[in-house]
């Protein structure tokens, strides 16, 4: 499942990676099933929030 981005746009990547961060501390990098799923749509949307950032900034 995605998530989905904020009504104001898609969030910001330091966010998304505080998320990532906080997910690998609970399940100490131990990644199966729907933790599995989670991770992997937290780093969809990171790296899109890099590559508009990027974008942005050019």
């Amino acid at each position: 499942m995605s998530p989905s981005p904020s009504p104001s746009g898609p969030r910001a990547a330091a966010l998304v990676n505080e998320e990532i961060r906080a997910l690998m501390a609970e399940t100490g990098t131990w990644l199966w099933g729907p933790t599995r799923e989670r991770y992997e749509a937290l780093r969809d949307e990171w790296v899109q929030a890099v590559r508009e950032e990027i974008t942005t900034a050019a």
